[in-house]
């Protein structure tokens, strides 16, 4: 049975944000067919069974991921899934010149560097605004704004590089709508499923074949 672990931000923990509760975690673990009928049989429930350690937090940064990672091992098979960077952008990071994003990188490379759990699939930051700039709503001039959510996200596919595999939240989400998205930036029931898309097309590549998970 395999053990998904989550850290970072509300991109993984929005269960809060939507009526049923759902967070990506746990439709990755047990796909919900009665609210998503296209994901059956796309779960870890197909897969020789899975569990959820929802360590992620609403409101997460990069400073969070230390207190997040306390007292974590790895018994048996496990993932680690990471979603971090986007409240670091709108708590400075949006208008930093740049010593703020080395200090980000160090951080985030420290804990990936500790993190006993392999593989480890890292989300880049996607765009709430879908790449329209009439909805800029941070109050930062959209030129500069894009740049540096560019800039962090660049450097999050680095240390991905270096240590997992790249999440693409921010491409996919572009495609998106805004059904996709509550309270502006947070996902809503829609957009945990697409959360779980992205990090479900890469998890499957790690499982065995339904005919070695089956007893």
């Amino acid at each position: 049975m395999l053990t998904v672990f989550t850290f970072g931000d509300s991109v993984l923990d929005c269960g809060h944000y939507n009526r049923y509760g759902v967070s990506p975690g746990e439709l990755l673990v047990r796909n919900r067919d009665d609210l998503f009928l296209e994901f059956r049989g796309q779960d870890l429930s197909a897969f020789g069974g899975g569990r959820l350690e929802q360590l992620a937090q609403d409101g997460g940064t990069v400073n969070s991921l230390p207190r997040q990672l306390r007292g974590v091992k790895s018994h048996g098979p496990s993932v680690a899934l990471v979603s971090v960077g986007g409240n670091d952008l709108l708590q400075g990071l949006l208008v930093d010149p740049g010593p703020g994003f080395e200090e980000f990188r160090r951080k985030l490379s420290d804990f990936l560097t500790a993190l006993p759990i392999r593989p480890v699939l890292i989300a880049n930051v996607y765009d709430p605004t879908m790449g329209n700039d009439r909805d800029n709503f941070t109050g930062v001039p959209v030129e500069r704004a894009r740049g540096n959510h560019r800039r962090l996200n660049e450097l999050i596919a680095r240390l991905a590089a270096e240590h997992g595999t790249l999440i693409d939240l921010h491409g996919h989400f572009l495609g998106g709508e805004a059904s996709w998205f509550t309270s502006t930036i947070e996902p809503s029931l829609r957009g945990a499923s697409e959360v779980r898309r992205c990090y479900w097309k890469e998890l499957v590549k790690h499982l065995p074949t339904r005919a070695e998970a089956a007893p």
